[in-house]
């Protein structure tokens, strides 16, 4: 039987942490889920568990053919616009959504600012 969790005291509680990212409070809403349900005896090796992360900027569709031909310097659009948000996914799965970034440490890389995480019907908890 699945155990409900009151999302909104939990963010409440958290108020007065402002530094915690998205990804942190997931992570700390899971532990005390699992924490109060009992089922989980060591919740840390279940956190320590790695994950595949991507960063989807956009897709496109195209025929063998034209992949065939693609060369250095090919440009091949993709579906999303330039200021929409990107989908972080997760093992396969969107979990959220952000903003690509330049890194402030280091200005060669990029980075992703989450700006909303998917619930578990799809539906976003900004």
């Amino acid at each position: 039987m699945a155990q409900s969790f009151d999302y909104e005291s939990a963010s409440a509680s958290e108020e007065g942490h402002t530094e915690t990212s998205p990804l942190e409070r997931l992570a700390e809403i899971a532990a005390r889920t699992a924490e109060e349900s009992g089922k989980f005896a060591n919740v840390d090796a279940i956190l320590r568990i790695p994950v595949t992360m991507q960063v989807v900027l956009g897709s496109a569709t195209i025929p063998v053919a034209n992949l065939m031909k693609l060369g250095r310097g090919a440009v091949v659009p993709l579906d999303h616009r330039v200021g929409e948000p990107v989908d972080v996914v997760v093992n396969g799965r969107v979990v959220a959504r952000g903003e690509v970034v330049v890194v402030e440490e280091d200005n060669s890389r990029f980075g992703v600012s989450l700006t909303e995480i998917v619930g578990p019907l799809g539906q976003g908890d900004t």
